[in-house]
């Protein structure tokens, strides 16, 4: 994990600057009062906040909260992706009065581990991270205040059910297109390959093949569109699409090449007819629920937790799927299987190609 970890920082320095975009990506950003003050604020990570993915859902359960209790609200885009410009727009949130803050992604861990000193008076709901300094010496130092809740989700289980379904739907030649190579795309695609490989075995399939992918970012990128092409074009059937507007690049391709795709994070069905399900993480719901604790006076603070099947906190959404042959019924029985711990799914490894994972009959072809 520490090599894992070390490249992750390397990818998170060398990242392009963005500019700042003054002007709201969102038609509704959120409350503007006359004297700027609000009380509930998001930052954004990396992509946009109408990415279809981990910001976008992470507002919409902030937003959906403010709304029925009619509390002001406000998203803050950073100049960069920087700590520097992650506790810059921290400390404009603060300034404008929030009481609560949003921080959605695993390169908020350096920001929020200074701001739970710095505002030790706000409250921070850090997704998919907890507070570190992002020292490597040899490893970064952790702690958590109790003005921070830190809330990780079981990808792994989510991507499980995605490779499953797909298999079990009589797909056999799939695709695994990530964006930046974070702890959680990784957890997300080994989970995918060990679904699959789950399937087949149950099946009785001979043979899987997974084409594999980081792309470094997560933007829709002709690049993107051009190998997700190809691979369509040399049969590969479907594609994990697990990077935020990635999946732009990759269901344009889909559409053109009549194949489908797997959408990540949120129900992506509205996106594209390409979408025939989503490997879900309950951001929304998660987000609601604790900004709800913190209005009720039970504010999780100083806690880590693991959003996983046990609590629904991942899973597909089967109302919206558009699968063939894979039935509620079916879904119901491998959910059950995970809540009941009849699986072990691996997560933890020190390379990021699915390579270390014991694989019998599922053959992952890493794309560099």
């Amino acid at each position: 994990m520490k090599k894992l970890f070390l490249l992750l920082l390397a990818l998170a320095l060398v990242l392009p600057l963005a500019a700042c975009n003054k002007e709201p990506v969102d038609p509704d950003p959120g409350s503007d009062p006359e004297d700027d003050k609000i009380e509930l604020a998001l930052v954004t990570d990396l992509g946009t906040i109408d990415d279809k993915s981990f910001n976008q859902g992470a507002w919409e359960g902030l937003k959906k909260y403010a709304t029925e209790k009619n509390i002001t609200h406000k998203y803050y885009k950073p100049a960069e992706k920087t700590t520097t410009a992650y506790l810059d727009a921290i400390d404009l949130a603060v300034e404008g009065g929030a009481k609560l803050i949003v921080c959605p992604g695993y390169l908020f861990e350096p920001a929020v581990y200074e701001a739970q000193d710095t505002h030790p008076d706000i409250k921070f709901i850090l997704l998919d991270g907890s507070p570190n300094d992002g020292v490597w010496d040899p490893v970064p130092t952790a702690r958590i205040e109790k003005n921070v809740y830190s809330v990780f989700y079981a990808e792994e289980q989510a991507g499980f059910l995605a490779g499953y379904a797909a298999v079990k739907d009589g797909y056999t030649k799939l695709g695994f297109m990530g964006g930046m190579a974070v702890p959680a795309v990784v957890r997300f695609g080994y989970g995918y390959v060990q679904g699959a490989e789950y399937a087949a075995k149950e099946l009785g399939i001979a043979k899987i093949e997974v084409m594999y992918h980081y792309t470094g970012g997560f933007d829709a990128t002709p690049e993107a569109k051009a190998m997700a092409a190809g691979w369509y074009e040399a049969g590969t059937e479907v594609i994990f699409a697990c990077g935020g507007a990635v999946g732009n690049s990759v269901m344009a391709a889909a559409e053109e090449a009549d194949k489908v795709v797997i959408g990540v994070d949120v129900d992506q069905s509205g996106e594209s007819d390409t979408v025939i399900t989503s490997s879900m993480k309950q951001l929304s719901i998660s987000v609601y629920d604790g900004i709800k604790a913190y209005y009720d006076g039970k504010f999780p603070g100083g806690e880590i937790v693991v959003l996983d099947v046990t609590v629904d906190g991942v899973g597909l959404p089967m109302s919206s799927s558009k699968f063939k042959t894979f039935s509620q019924a079916d879904y119901d029985a491998i959910y059950q299987d995970l809540v009941d711990g009849k699986i072990s799914i691996t997560k933890d490894t020190d390379k990021t190609d699915a390579s270390d994972i014991t694989l019998d009959l599922t053959k992952v072809t890493f794309v560099e």
